[in-house]
């Protein structure tokens, strides 16, 4: 393949990270979280409201690891990565766009956790297809460089439209700000829609060997059934299957901060304003802090800047507990915009590194699910412990928890021996090919 020809396909599959991190930015962490409040006030406290939010995050995450193995699965019999992909986004896009309706005096709390639950069924479910793709495309040498490209194209584009959506909200008359605020829901649609068109017409769908075995006409039967062949097969791959554990057990507190930290910050009593300008410069902060991960992994190791990652989250977690004004939340964001992407990308192109590339999307499937089921905990503790000691301070320094754990599980693996296994798998299947 050409350099020109590469660099089109490189950037196309980029270009995703920025069309559906608005989602990320605008719905997940900003502007949603603080304006559930305001759907939910007619009838639940501000303490029921953040716990309810978590338990919101909490379901759907779990829908999303029932599901996603099993598409991943189904993916590498029929190939169709770009296919479930697409299925996915229509399935996000058309819940982020309902969230025009939503209205601060009805009360309905339930919608709009529907609405959200659905949404990011959509978002995570075409990100397992999408992070399947990073194998096929990127060079060896590269997939460092193009996955933490992705991250910060993604929180470019995210920071980019939450910029423009915190200047509707602000700017204009009181009256118009709940209008403001649902227009900018409805905006992530629109602005996920037209950005993953250069992936659908410049990324080629990969070739794939199918697996042995027939597709039974019972595909939920079929899924489980190959997922178990294939928790099996992972099971092999012993450095691979430690490191999928631990990124199980730290990105659930790097996935519960995202979640959970506007809705944290807006019940200890930090303005709307500070809440949505902190996560602002996070997206900018973060792009070129992005970058320098992937300079960072060539010159320390991707294994030792994780760790670097994951010490500072441990120390955002603590400030957490003791944060009370407003720029302790903008000091703490900043904390996490010097981390946030490195820690993710890296994660996301070492386990590239180490998946056999004839099993990428059921490997990958994986890879999302081992984040998914992980991921539940972390908002479930968080409501719990909410729940129980009636604010969320003790709910966020309880986080430390997974970055410990998953740190002392990732000293356990050993990368090298990770890439030479999945290379002789790959090496084996191209001799039966």
């Amino acid at each position: 393949m050409d350099d020109k020809k590469y660099k089109k396909i490189i950037n196309a599959w980029s270009m995703y990270d920025w069309a559906n991190s608005a989602f990320v930015t605008t719905v997940m962490a900003a502007i949603l979280p603080i304006y559930y409040a305001n759907i939910a006030s007619p009838s639940l406290t501000p303490n029921q409201s953040t716990t309810y939010w978590a338990y919101t995050t909490a379901i759907g995450l779990l829908l999303v690891a029932l599901v996603s193995p099993i598409l991943g699965v189904l993916a590498d019999f029929r190939g169709h990565k770009k296919r479930y992909l697409t299925y996915f986004v229509v399935v996000g896009i058309t819940a982020t766009s309902l969230m025009y309706f939503l209205t601060s005096d009805s009360g309905d709390w339930l919608f709009a956790s529907i609405l959200f639950i659905v949404g990011n069924i959509g978002f995570a479910g075409a990100n397992v297809f999408y992070d399947s793709l990073l194998p096929h495309i990127a060079k060896k040498d590269d997939i460092d460089q193009v996955s933490t490209r992705g991250y910060a194209l993604g929180y470019l584009g995210g920071g980019i439209l939450l910029a423009i959506n915190l200047a509707m909200i602000m700017l204009g008359p009181d009256h118009l700000a709940e209008l403001m605020t649902r227009i900018s829901l409805a905006s992530v649609a629109v602005w996920w829609l037209l950005f993953s068109i250069p992936l659908w017409r410049n990324v080629p769908e990969p070739p794939h060997k199918k697996p042995e075995g027939e597709i039974d006409s019972n595909l939920v039967k079929t899924g489980f059934k190959h997922l178990l062949e294939t928790f099996k097969e992972i099971r092999k791959y012993g450095d691979l299957f430690k490191f999928l554990v631990a990124f199980w057990l730290y990105n659930d507190g790097i996935g519960t901060i995202i979640k959970m930290a506007t809705k944290y910050g807006d019940e200890i009593g930090i303005g709307r304003n500070d809440l949505i300008g902190a996560l602002l410069m996070v997206q900018f902060v973060g792009i070129p802090f992005s970058f320098a991960f992937g300079w960072l992994a060539k010159k320390i190791g991707t294994k030792k800047s994780i760790f670097l990652s994951l010490s500072v989250y441990t120390l955002i977690s603590i400030g957490g507990y003791f944060m009370n004004t407003a720029i302790h939340f903008w000091i703490l964001g900043f904390a996490v915009a010097l981390v946030q992407g490195g820690s993710q990308a890296l994660s996301r192109s070492l386990y590239g590194r180490m998946v056999p590339k004839a099993q990428s999307a059921e490997f990958f499937s994986f890879f999302s699910v081992s984040g998914k089921f992980a991921g539940i905990a972390g908002p479930a503790v968080f409501g719990f412990v909410n729940q129980i000691m009636g604010n969320s301070r003790l709910a966020i320094v309880s986080l430390i928890i997974f970055f410990i754990s998953g740190a002392l599980l990732l000293t356990r693996v050993d990368e090298e021996e990770g890439i030479r296994v999945a290379q002789e798998a790959d090496a084996l299947a191209i001799q039966e090919a």
